[in-house]
């Protein structure tokens, strides 16, 4: 059976239910004052309230003035990887929640929080209530590390580890043993380095984040004091941004410890390097080789912890302690590079190494789920296969985001992909590629069907509750907001 028929088979006949959402109106929809005709105009569903659904209805509202646009997600808040991904001491990259919410209190635009695409409404019923719809819904998979011991105490993904110190809810319960001296992050990028600066920035600093209560008391009783973030490849080719490096460099209270032999041969290869690759390298070299300046000498003399990049290193097995059930090192490969630059590839000497540490935090990537078992999905690459966004086999279907190209880059790439992905939908309209001749309900159709299950959905100006009571109660003790952290405590208010 082709993916289109398999999600056409889904649908069921329409049926309006008496629901306070379905019951507002018959012939218009009206949610926060506004109102929606029923009249033949392009409705377009987004899957996913974080930031490649928010820039993706955000382009097509811009884009063309008769689309109306409903975002969906899973969780009772929006925002996705802003609010649960973003450090906490980063709320300058946060303030892209401003634009999102305009584009969310637009007249044409609506938000659905609570409800689980896949479970509470399936695709194929999306598609028979939409002209088109949107897969927007991100990567919440872990990579695998692959190795013996992987599933230890004391092993946890940086998923876990960021979504805990962020207020994700599936990972309240985490409760992390920072009991140890050492810490290792399996990992060179951006994440990596967000997770180094947490478990030893200052708590003065973290005080004044939205940094989860549960998270700042347990880092105030951490003993760890050395944290080494570990690549499998060389300087060159460390996957963090200058930012989090320099962020690193400058951590009060800390310095860095380095292996100097690591970066042989790399300050004869800076002249050939891209401008940024070639910053980031220096500030790298420089903080790993040369003397420190007057200032840094004093920081670095009274330093109570200590992190470093460990390079040419793969894990291959989590090795227990004494007991056999919690981590007390890692085992590494030790590697060397074959060819250059971006290309390089890491290739095991067949040389080991243990380290001893107590926690381990594997940051080697997110991956995308299957959402539905009729839209096609490639478990390889953990995408949904897709052409410039539109998703193969399936007319009217659509991906933008990391479920669209894999977890890469930052929030501006991810704005850039999905104002491709609305590009291509407008190019379809216009063509007539898509046909947005026959009504369709849109939310209201869907409203009914979760009404069957008994599920209400939160719409924005609900959110909007829960936002000021985090925003009052962070007040009391001087930090941004406070969040709820379980869904329950987030739909009681917004249901007050």
């Amino acid at each position: 059976m082709s993916a289109c028929k398999r999600l056409l088979s889904d649908m069921r006949p329409w049926s309006f239910g008496r629901s306070r959402w379905t019951s507002r109106a018959r012939d218009g929809m009206v949610v926060r004052g506004k109102a929606f005709s029923s009249s033949t105009c392009p409705k377009v569903c987004v899957v996913g309230g974080g930031p490649a659904g928010f820039y993706t209805a955000q382009h097509l509202i811009k884009a063309r003035q008769d689309v109306q646009v409903d975002v969906y997600e899973r969780l009772p808040v929006p925002f996705g990887l802003v609010r649960f991904g973003v450090a906490p001491d980063h709320p300058e990259v946060k303030n892209v929640i401003n634009t999102f919410t305009q584009t969310a209190k637009h007249s044409r635009c609506s938000f659905y929080g609570n409800v689980n695409v896949g479970k509470d409404v399936s695709v194929g019923e999306l598609l028979q209530a939409y002209h088109a719809v949107i897969l927007s819904y991100g990567a919440e998979g872990n990579r695998s590390m692959g190795v013996p011991g992987e599933h230890l105490a004391g092993v946890y993904s940086a998923k876990d580890f960021v979504g805990w110190y962020n207020g994700l809810p599936s990972c309240r319960e985490l409760n992390p043993d920072l009991s140890c001296d050492t810490a290792m992050v399996l990992g060179q990028g951006n994440v990596a380095l967000d997770v180094a600066r947490i478990l030893l920035s200052p708590l003065d600093f973290l005080k004044k984040t939205d940094i989860t209560q549960p998270a700042l008391e347990a880092l105030a009783a951490s003993r760890v004091r050395r944290v080494w973030i570990v690549g499998r490849r060389g300087p060159m080719q460390v996957a963090c941004t200058i930012k989090e490096l320099r962020e690193m460099a400058t951590l009060p209270g800390t310095r860095p410890e380095m292996t100097p032999a690591d970066f042989e041969g790399v300050r004869d290869a800076l002249k050939d390097l891209p401008r940024p690759r070639k910053r980031l390298t220096e500030l790298m070299m420089k903080t790993a080789l040369e003397p420190p300046g007057e200032k840094e000498r004093e920081r670095w003399s009274g330093a109570s912890r200590v992190w470093g990049f460990r390079f040419f290193r793969s894990p291959v097995e989590v090795l227990a302690d004494s007991g056999g059930k919690k981590v007390a090192a890692v085992r590494l490969a030790v590697n060397k590079l074959e060819g250059s630059g971006e290309a390089a590839q890491a290739v095991c000497t067949g040389e080991t190494e243990d380290v001893p540490c107590g926690l381990v935090i594997s940051s080697i990537g997110y991956k995308s789920l299957p959402i539905d078992a009729a839209v096609p999905f490639d478990p390889r690459r953990a995408i949904v296969p897709n052409s410039m966004g539109r998703v193969q086999q399936v007319l009217g279907l659509y991906c933008s985001g990391w479920v669209k190209t894999g977890p890469t880059g930052v929030i501006a790439t991810t704005m850039n992909n999905s104002f491709d992905t609305a590009r291509s939908l407008m190019e379809d309209l216009d063509s007539g590629k898509l046909d947005v001749s026959a009504e369709k309900p849109g939310s209201l159709r869907i409203a009914a069907l979760l009404e069957e299950k008994g599920v209400n959905p939160v719409v924005f100006s609900d959110w909007e509750k829960i936002d000021r009571l985090e925003v009052s109660r962070g007040e009391v003790c001087g930090k941004p907001r406070e969040k709820l952290l379980s869904v329950e405590e987030m739909l009681a208010v917004a249901r007050s």
